[in-house]
């Protein structure tokens, strides 16, 4: 099954991941529709031709961006599902919709195995390897790519069968998006009433406040953004609609509505001087 592993997705999560693949010493290449000349020193690891990349490959790690590439990577531009012959499983790393995730098994062939594994951690993590990731599959499946996720993460959590991941990862997110939103309008708040930044963030971190981003916000690369879309905060738009998708039906879905327009609101927040 790991006689080949090829990334799909080598952009701020891919790369790292496919670093540490590398450098755990599992047989790991990486493709990106991004030209060559951009891979800097993962030039011998990478290409942009499917074909290459397709040739042996026995693991497929998808760590694109949505639905859309998804769908590039196994059905359309790419369709590794059909160009890759020696394909024997397929790693679902994105976040998305886990009603989307769980429809892939009736559209990728019954010989090919599947398994989701979406991540925590944000860049930081991955570039650290030690990335929490949330599986849904078989046991079988996910006892044979335990190497994979041990090169490139710390904490592993079997959610259930394939599509669980998809579902733990969109919810947890939820409540990732939540604290972003609410410590983001407490700082600007905080700052209309002359507190120091760095003096209330230590009295969250030990206090009742405490919470993912405030925790990280010197850390996690978006921390400070404003919403654009095609940086990571509209990911984690991205994620809250996955979690409205798969909302139970009846549910009331105002709160996360709610944090989804406050997260496409916000503006860059300055570091303190």
């Amino acid at each position: 099954m790991l006689d080949k592993i090829g990334v799909a997705g080598c952009g701020r999560m891919g790369e790292p991941m496919l670093a540490a693949l590398r450098d755990a010493g599992l047989p790991a290449s990486g493709f990106d529709i991004r030209t060559p000349e951009s891979y800097g020193d993962f030039v011998p690891a990478m290409t942009d031709d499917a074909d290459v990349f397709a040739k042996g490959l026995t693991c497929l790690v998808s760590v694109v961006r949505d639905i859309a590439q998804t769908d590039d990577v196994l059905f359309g531009a790419q369709g590794f599902t059909t160009r890759a012959a020696d394909l024997k499983v397929i790693v679902i790393c994105s976040t998305l919709s886990p009603r989307y995730v769980r429809d892939l098994r009736v559209r990728v062939p019954d010989h090919i195995r599947l398994v989701d594994a979406p991540m925590s951690g944000a860049q930081i993590g991955a570039i650290e390897r030690r990335l929490s990731f949330m599986l849904g599959g078989a046991d079988d499946d996910l006892d044979a790519l335990q190497p994979i996720f041990e090169a490139m993460g710390r904490n592993f959590f079997r959610m259930g069968p394939f599509g669980s991941g998809a579902s733990a990862k969109v919810l947890n997110n939820l409540l990732a998006a939540a604290n972003t939103a609410m410590t983001r309008l407490v700082l600007d708040w905080a700052d209309e009433a002359g507190l120091d930044e760095r003096k209330l963030l230590d009295l969250i971190e030990k206090s009742s406040g405490q919470n993912w981003l405030a925790s990280g916000i010197d850390d996690i690369e978006f921390a400070r953004d404003g919403y654009d879309p095609n940086n990571s905060i509209a990911i984690l738009v991205k994620d809250v609609e996955s979690a409205l998708d798969d909302a139970p039906d009846g549910a009331n879905t105002d709160l996360p509505q709610i944090v989804r327009d406050r997260i496409l609101a916000l503006t860059p927040r300055a570091k303190p001087k």
